[in-house]
């Protein structure tokens, strides 16, 4: 594509000649591969900046960059100078891809916890209903029966768009996107268009100095997807009292949903759950006079909210709440309360709560179902969010029955450091221990376990990774989990043999 149609929906300046520039290839990190064909957008981020990365790039073959402050480069270097590359960088990908997102009706959803589960649950409804659905978030990107792995819950825009792209060659008619507050605020989400945006819930997060400097640019930044992004429908959690300040100013039609009050779709009649090897919960969904039954394969309020976000985003969609309930009562997601059934009578669950609310919560809710003790395993990530140390550590000592505090995407910071800093806000007198190696941690757990035991294995739910000075170390804890309990199964089988010999 000739470079001037790239860049006509941005400013820019350039003393260049551009009209006969091929581009065949638009890409913003210097690790990957570049040539004469390649545009290089110099983005700034929380720790580099990729104008420092030009030369690099330039002496890789590349002659094409889009910049936001001067660089030195050789003459023949065509160098673009715009305002903001980030801004810049989603309008280019938009025409660079022939704008896909516009041929997809997009729904956006976002909050501080739950836009995971919602999403998921959402595509699936969806897709059983006879709409092809995509799905982009924290658990990668989802089209059909292939899983993408992503770096971020939502993707940069270069890659959103080759995704959307993707997604329309292949006959996918929604696309269903976990919104961060970073997408929002950062750009890559601009020049969408979405027809449905739902809001979960708000609390304190994400805030240190590589994400959001204070609460209130966090709730800024989550807001501006009911006001900036055109959408007609606004689905939100009428039980969160944030809900006005976060909504209130979008000029879109308005659909609440609540577990605690009354609401467009609202909750009644919630009871867990359990049976030999699953836990749930079950209610009733009223909606416009009707009153639906649903039943989930995942426990807690909590639950309840996420199911009724995704039945009234589907309603908007033309999905009726019955089909709705059909379709989520088989539906699990993946790394949220999810069950791994591994050893008779224990109860193993897998869950990406990473900070002090959605620990508290998680706890809680297992507490409900009366376990003969409530172990949890969990740790803290490195490089970020710091404060989330001191709810982690409060809250599992409260809550717990015995904890094993452990490494959790430690990066460049020492798990040592990060356990003992948790350890500072640890009650001593909750019984527990400290196991750097995450791997050992899980497989301790396992085998401590007793009949009548739930396991709460925080933190990483579906990543499938340890993230280690930069490096994603491959770790699945449900195949060491199951490798464990394998283990421990053909010893029982070994050790009674031997007794009968």
């Amino acid at each position: 594509m000739l470079l001037p149609r790239i860049l006509a929906h941005i400013p820019y300046r350039t003393a260049a000649d551009i009209s006969a520039v091929e581009i065949d290839r638009i890409e913003y990190d210097s690790r990957r591969l570049t040539d004469g064909g390649t545009l290089f957008v110099c983005l700034v981020g929380a720790r580099l900046d990729g104008h420092d990365y030009a030369m690099q790039v330039y002496r890789r073959g590349c002659r094409a960059f889009l910049v936001s402050r001067p660089v030195d480069l050789p003459p023949d270097a065509v160098v673009i100078e715009t305002d903001d590359t980030r801004a810049a960088l989603a309008e280019i990908s938009a025409d660079f891809f022939g704008r896909p997102a516009d041929k997809l009706h997009l729904i956006g959803i976002t909050g501080t916890k739950g836009k995971t589960s919602i999403a998921l649950m959402l595509t699936a409804i969806l897709n059983g209903s006879g709409c092809p659905c995509a799905y982009i978030g924290s658990n990668g990107v989802v089209i059909g029966d292939r899983t993408i792995e992503t770096v971020n819950t939502t993707p940069e825009s270069r890659e959103l768009h080759s995704y959307f792209d993707i997604m329309v060659r292949e006959g996918i008619r929604y696309a269903v996107l976990e919104v961060s507050s970073q997408a929002l605020k950062h750009s890559r989400v601009r020049g969408l268009t979405f027809e449905t945006t739902v809001f979960t819930n708000f609390s304190p997060d994400h805030i240190s100095p590589v994400e959001h400097p204070d609460l209130a640019d966090y709730l800024s930044s989550k807001a501006k997807l009911f006001t900036d992004y055109g959408c007609t429908s606004v689905v939100y959690n009428a039980d969160d009292p944030m809900w006005e300040e976060i909504v209130g100013a979008s000029p879109a039609k308005k659909i609440s949903y609540a577990a605690e009050t009354e609401a467009d779709f609202s909750a009644w009649e919630i009871a867990p759950y359990r049976s030999r090897t699953a836990l749930g919960i079950a209610f009733r969904c009223d909606h416009a006079g009707s009153q639906t039954p649903v039943q989930l394969l995942t426990p807690g309020e909590f639950s309840v909210h996420n199911a009724l976000a995704a039945i009234a985003a589907a309603a908007q969609c033309g999905v009726s709440a019955a089909q709705s309930a059909g379709i989520l009562s088989r539906t699990t997601v993946r790394g949220r309360f999810e069950l791994v059934q591994a050893l008779p009578e224990r109860t193993f669950i897998l869950d990406y709560a990473h900070n002090g609310l959605s620990l508290r919560s998680a706890l809680n809710v297992l507490r409900e179902y009366h376990p003969a003790r409530l172990i949890c395993v969990f740790g803290s990530v490195g490089g970020k969010s710091q404060n989330r140390r001191a709810e982690l550590g409060s809250a599992a000592s409260a809550l717990a029955d015995y904890c094993i505090v452990t490494s959790d995407n430690p990066d460049y910071e020492a798990p040592e450091a990060i356990i003992a800093e948790i350890m500072q806000y640890f009650d001593e007198k909750c019984p527990h221990e400290t196991v750097t190696d995450r791997e050992e941690a899980v497989r301790r757990a396992v085998r401590m376990s007793r009949p009548g035991d739930i396991v709460l294995f925080a933190g990483k739910g579906h990543e499938t990774y340890q993230l280690t000075e930069g490096k994603k170390i491959p770790f699945s804890e449900r195949a060491i989990i199951c490798d464990e309990c394998a283990k421990i199964e053909t010893e029982v089988i070994s050790s009674v043999h031997a007794q009968s010999v």
